[in-house]
């Protein structure tokens, strides 16, 4: 419990250790002992055929909310599961209490086929900003987390995202396919282009991750789940990189952003993204 600690930049500063413990626990309980495990009956689908969801998704959330809610006493969660239930969950982001934005399993069609491309994304924010992230890929050990300007650690050590090498095409991670309307694939038409290799995304999670580690130079969404999202972008942010949404605004974790948008290496490459979905647009 911590009622002595009074400010999130306390909280942040006495127990980020323990929200990756939190973390590391949720996986190791229950989301590991189900991979390349899952009997049929473990395995439904939410909007179709390719929004699954599965017992190791809501186990995983259950144990989070309970776990994190006792760490921040006072504050709420938003997990992707419990807005599948009850939509109207989702406004706690624009509340005036602490929010912990949760998605147990990002990546839930790998985690599914038995693929390790998965992750477990936990975000707080404050205000409608962002102030802490984690984000854990259980098969692979891989944690990398990110405070609000005190930059961004994978495995505890410094992120950088850098730029993009002069000459070579950008690649660029898009919005899958299977989870675009008609519209949305036409909006991210522009990045068909000369000098930009583009490719659809699996985990968003762990497409954040690339580009705050300097392997992807971007990423281009086009629906803006803050589940998905608010830990990417806060770890792309703290690793030097920039977000920017089709208004030319930052990406709100709120809501109402204009799309598509994209996170980038750095600010030039964001507006170069930019400009392609424009034109896409």
């Amino acid at each position: 419990m911590i009622q002595d600690i009074e400010t999130i930049d306390e909280f942040l500063a006495h127990r980020t250790a323990d929200v990756e413990e939190a973390v590391r626990t949720a996986a190791a309980t229950e989301i590991m002992p189900r991979f390349r495990q899952l009997a049929a009956h473990e395995i439904d689908e939410k909007t179709g055929p390719h929004d699954l969801v599965t017992d190791a998704d809501r186990k995983a959330e259950e144990f989070l909310t309970e776990a994190l809610v006792k760490l921040l006493p006072g504050s709420v969660v938003v997990g992707e599961e419990a807005v599948h239930a009850n939509p109207a969950t989702y406004e706690a982001i624009k509340g005036e209490a602490p929010v912990w934005i949760v998605d147990p399993v990002d990546g839930t069609r790998q985690f599914v086929h038995g693929d390790p491309g998965f992750c477990t994304l936990v975000a707080l924010a404050h205000g409608g900003v962002l102030q802490a992230s984690w984000t854990y890929a259980p098969a692979r050990d891989q944690l990398a987390v990110a405070v609000r300007g005190k930059g961004a650690l994978l495995d505890g050590e410094p992120l950088r995202a850098g730029s993009p090498a002069p000459g070579r095409d950008l690649e660029v991670a898009t919005s899958h396919p299977d989870y675009t309307t008609d519209d949305q694939k036409r909006a991210l038409l522009g990045l068909w282009t000369d000098g930009v290799s583009p490719r659809a995304c699996g985990s968003a999670g762990l497409e954040y991750l690339a580009v705050a580690r300097g392997e992807l130079d971007a990423v281009a969404f086009s629906w803006e789940a803050a589940w998905d999202h608010a830990a990417g972008i806060l770890l792309v942010e703290e690793a030097g990189g920039a977000h920017l949404t089709l208004s030319g605004e930052p990406f709100r974790i709120t809501g109402g952003n204009t799309l598509p948008f994209t996170a980038a290496r750095d600010a030039a490459t964001a507006r170069r993204v930019l400009g392609l979905l424009s034109g896409g647009a």
